[in-house]
């Protein structure tokens, strides 16, 4: 009953930071909408509504963006790098796990979806702290815990696929990077777990689980029960 109690006041904690991170957010898109308010005030309907329309519109990539950047700047000034390990709730650890997924979780609903394979969303993920290699392509936004996530160059993350960096046991919260080598493909729907380590050039089957703390070899298939040899793999 009482962890139920100290989870709830937090929840309610993350909730009120959240609200005055959006809020913050949305400033500069209300700004922009009163201000077309008072310039259209003597317009004819159809032409204000139009060009009240455009402000709705591009207002709300204005939020999205500013909000993008807002929650980078705030992880990048207070260092919410997370560690490994595992984490009670006693842990501010695990306070600063909450902390960070409430900030990344108001991106991903907002404005994620817009994000996908643009260099906004690669930018967000380095700001987050993940250590992305050159023209990596992610086209989920089940990605988490990106202080903990490597991924090497020409690498592709599938929809929909879910790349995570914890899981809660019977200790509590465990934490363990995980490391995708360079020109990899990581399939549709397929799950990556934490502590996994995966070669440069091997592929994730579409709909395959990787368990936790699973090393796939380089230039092999992962079809979810065996590692299989990738004979078409190009050998330099």
């Amino acid at each position: 009953m009482g962890r139920a109690i100290v989870q709830g006041i937090i929840v309610v904690f993350l909730y009120f930071l959240g609200a005055l991170v959006v809020g913050a957010a949305l400033s500069p898109a209300l700004a922009v909408f009163l201000k077309l308010l008072d310039l259209t005030a003597g317009w004819a309907v159809c032409s204000r509504a139009l060009m009240l329309g455009f402000g709705i519109a591009g207002g709300f990539f204005l939020f999205g963006l500013t909000l993008l950047f807002l929650v980078g700047l705030l992880n990048m000034i207070l260092q919410l790098r997370l560690k490994e390990g595992s984490f009670s709730f006693k842990d501010g650890e695990l306070f600063k796990w909450f902390f960070l997924n409430a900030l990344v979780q108001a991106v991903k609903a907002f404005f994620m979806d817009f994000m996908l394979l643009t260099p906004f969303s690669n930018l967000f993920y380095r700001m987050m702290g993940a250590r992305l290699g050159m023209n990596v392509q992610i086209n989920s936004k089940n990605v988490a815990d990106l202080s903990l996530l490597e991924i090497g160059d020409n690498t592709v993350i599938g929809g929909n696929a879910t790349v995570i960096c914890h899981l809660f046991e019977r200790r509590g919260l465990r934490l363990k990077k995980v490391k995708i080598g360079a020109n990899v493909v990581i399939g549709l729907n397929s799950v990556i777990m934490p502590g996994v380590q995966i070669g440069d050039h091997a592929i994730i089957a579409a709909g395959a689980i990787v368990p936790k703390d699973t090393v796939v070899a380089e230039r092999t298939v992962y079809i979810g029960r065996e590692r299989e040899p990738k004979k078409d793999v190009h050998q330099e």
